[in-house]
């Protein structure tokens, strides 16, 4: 099959209702990065030193050698930085990323997070990058990292992030059965549920724009102001949108400047100003979603066989499974597994066949209130839909009518009259008759099949969301 992986729909346009705790109108998330000590460093095994955020402009990897202005760097954010940040958060709901090799190497800072209650989730073994690593030694890396984690903090991770990850990280990350929640995705405002095989795994996507990271990047920040001005704006609108999630990344090497942190104790201010804000560690997120909106498992268009796929959406489009069957061919994926996405492929091969086959669709659908209907031979759907309209209670007269009309109207063009009659009322539907009757065949022909794809819509919506 022709698959693609990627989910470019989400929520769409109507994402779920959050409902946060107590009313709240947004959730507020702020995560401190605890690295320093787990960087690239050929004390930690590493063939390089560290290049990745910090103050050094234009900083390379040095090979086979100490960089002392880098390492001292990341020594500020354990000794300084970190401490500045917990004076400013202890009282507030925190999640820790913590790089197990950092944590091991920081018992002070580890016991300071515990006595303030933070969440103190997983970022891995080391702060390195994965994109080259093969799944066996990612994976080990992974074991080690919560055994690492359980054995300094007392208790296994419940939260997941790599940064610096593959393509294999989530899956791998699912498939230890270990967290809540991974976090190796910034593709949402609000926590979503992925499938790895029968596993169901709750995401809760992190940030790079809200992320004091730009103050170390080309397109980024290089004041207070900018930085606090960001996260004003950014709170600002998802609070005004209502049910959102707001997360924001901290570096202790980072904002735990002394000139950046003021701007990190101006925004909380800011946010404390308001109702219904809920600070919240992503463990506490986590639990809230999952209550609320457990992942609900269906038959996904985009992984059935043809057979299945076929079975279950050849007569979407009346007595013509063959349109079924070509839209099986298609690139599907995840933004197929809708009623929009699959209506929009099975569309795409109803408009690309010949003006024959697309005759052939038009001439499979029955007469409205014709002998079919009165002889109860339809399709459950259009019965249903006739129905719907009031066209299966006509009177005699009315029904002598639509007979005339559909006569007249086949003798015309061909075909018979066709109308998304579950739009309309059985007036409205007469009206339109007569209208169209007046047509000429090609008007009359793309109108006919106008209509044919939004019955189709309309059927798809009875049994897919949106």
């Amino acid at each position: 099959m022709n698959r693609y992986p990627r989910d470019m729909s989400g929520y769409g346009a109507t994402p779920p209702l959050a409902e946060w705790p107590n009313n709240g109108r947004i959730a507020l998330q702020l995560v401190l990065n605890y690295e320093e000590g787990g960087e690239n460093n050929i004390l930690h095994g590493d063939k390089t030193s560290e290049a990745f955020l910090s103050e050094i402009v234009g900083a390379t990897a040095w090979p086979n050698q100490r960089h002392s202005n880098m390492e001292s760097i990341y020594e500020y954010g354990a000794r300084a930085g970190f401490w500045r940040l917990h004076r400013i958060m202890k009282d507030l709901p925190v999640t820790v990323y913590g790089v197990a090799t950092a944590l091991a190497r920081a018992p002070e800072q580890v016991a300071a997070m515990k006595t303030a209650g933070w969440e103190i989730a997983s970022h891995g073994l080391k702060w390195i990058e994965y994109k080259d690593t093969s799944v066996k030694s990612e994976a080990a890396d992974m074991a080690e990292a919560i055994r690492l984690h359980t054995e300094v903090v007392g208790s296994p991770p419940r939260g997941w992030y790599t940064g610096r990850s593959s393509e294999n990280t989530l899956k791998l990350a699912a498939e230890t059965g270990q967290f809540k929640y991974l976090a190796d995705t910034y593709a949402d405002d609000l926590p979503y549920w992925m499938e790895f095989g029968k596993i169901d795994q709750l995401i809760i996507p992190y940030t790079l724009d809200a992320n004091d990271m730009r103050f170390a990047t080309p397109q980024g920040f290089n004041s207070g102001d900018q930085f606090f001005t960001y996260l004003k704006d950014s709170f600002d609108t998802l609070y005004a949108e209502g049910g959102r999630m707001m997360s924001i990344g901290l570096h202790c090497r980072l904002i735990g400047r002394p000139g950046r942190a003021a701007a990190l104790q101006r925004f909380i201010d800011y946010a404390n100003t308001h109702e219904g804000v809920w600070f919240a560690t992503r463990e506490e997120i986590a639990d809230h979603w999952a209550t609320t909106h457990p992942h609900k498992r269906f038959n996904r268009p985009s992984q059935m066989t043809k057979e299945i796929f076929v079975e279950t959406y050849g007569g979407i489009f009346e007595h013509s499974p063959w349109v079924a069957e070509r839209a099986h061919k298609l690139e599907l994926g995840p933004m197929h597994d809708n009623a929009t996405g699959l209506h929009n492929a099975l569309c795409r091969v109803f408009r690309s066949s010949t003006d024959a086959e697309r005759l052939e669709v038009l001439i499979a659908h029955p007469d409205l209130a014709g002998k079919l209907a009165a002889a109860r031979r339809l399709t459950a759907a259009s019965t249903a839909e006739q129905a719907g309209a009031g066209l299966d209670a006509l009177t005699d007269s009315e029904r002598t009518d639509f007979v005339k009309m559909n006569s007249n109207y086949v003798k015309k063009h061909g075909f018979p009259f066709i109308i998304a009659v579950r739009d309309h009322k059985k007036e409205d539907i007469l009206s339109a008759f007569e209208a169209r009757t007046a047509n000429d065949q090609a008007i009359e022909f793309n109108e006919a099949c106008h209509q044919v794809e939004r019955i189709a819509e309309l059927r798809l919506r009875d049994l897919l969301p949106r």
